[in-house]
């Protein structure tokens, strides 16, 4: 039998009201959950490829929402933490080389857009700046 004291409550973020103006469609969802990160994904690209995308704006998005909470952080410093802490979370390390032949082709690399190199760049530039401090 349940304890009529303990009240589960999921906090969820509200619609945007442009949801509620103009419809849409919600292509993500997660949340926390006892510490664990569940997360819930629409199929909507036909090129996964564009989650990169949607993942820097949001990235981008969260920056803006701690850098106008604490003035002491810039943008383009959470911006590069978050960029340092996605690279460690997917294994994004340089590979050595070795003698031995590899087991499987390498995908080709994608071209990366001018947006795309300029925010590697401006993250590179802040974390330089950050490790002289």
């Amino acid at each position: 039998m349940s304890d009529p004291g303990d009240r589960r409550i999921y906090e969820a973020l509200a619609l945007p009201a442009e949801a509620l103006d103009k419809g849409g469609l919600e292509i993500l969802r997660a949340g926390l959950i006892d510490d664990e990160l569940y997360v819930e994904a629409r199929r909507v690209f036909k090129d996964h490829a564009v989650w990169g995308e949607v993942l820097g704006d949001i990235a981008r998005r969260i920056a803006a929402i701690y850098s106008l909470e604490d003035a002491a952080l810039s943008e383009q410093d959470i911006i590069a933490d978050i960029i340092e802490a996605f690279a460690s979370e997917m294994d994004l390390t340089p590979v050595a080389t070795t003698s031995k032949p590899a087991k499987k082709q390498a995908r080709p690399v994608r071209k990366k857009s001018a947006s795309a190199k300029k925010a590697k760049k401006q993250a590179a530039k802040a974390t330089a700046k950050r490790r002289k401090r």
